[in-house]
């Protein structure tokens, strides 16, 4: 619910809807008042997102703002960088051992110049 509907409300000043708490001021129910069906719905896509691992061959450094947007959303990336000169290689395994760090995440080398990028809440058992 809205500010400025919430001091109208607290004041007198409208009638406040009961259902108008359900809602953020995007229009979005608000998690607690989401009917059960809903949020099992929602918590059911970001698990089936957060188990989708994405296979990324970069070819040049440009391509690291793609690496850094599946991390960010969540995503196990995989990151392969045969294909690159070495300069660039290098940089690019810099750069996502930064994304790593930065959003609390693990990299690790799991083939010659392929690398796994995990984030926080993905979990990596070696034997």
């Amino acid at each position: 619910m809205g500010a400025v509907r919430k001091v109208a409300g607290y004041l007198g000043l409208g009638a406040v809807d009961q259902y108008d708490e359900a809602y953020d001021d995007d229009g979005q129910y608000e998690e607690e008042y989401m009917p059960a069906t809903e949020r099992a719905a929602r918590r059911w896509r970001s698990s089936i997102e957060s188990s989708r691992i994405v296979m990324v061959q970069p070819l040049k450094y440009n391509d690291a703002p793609l690496i850094g947007q599946y991390f960010r959303e969540g995503q196990t990336v995989i990151m392969d960088v045969t294909g690159m000169p070495m300069p660039e290689a290098t940089r690019m395994v810099d750069f996502a051992a930064g994304l790593a760090y930065g959003c609390e995440g693990r990299i690790e080398r799991i083939a010659d110049r392929v690398f796994l990028l995990a984030p926080a809440h993905v979990e990596i058992e070696t034997t």
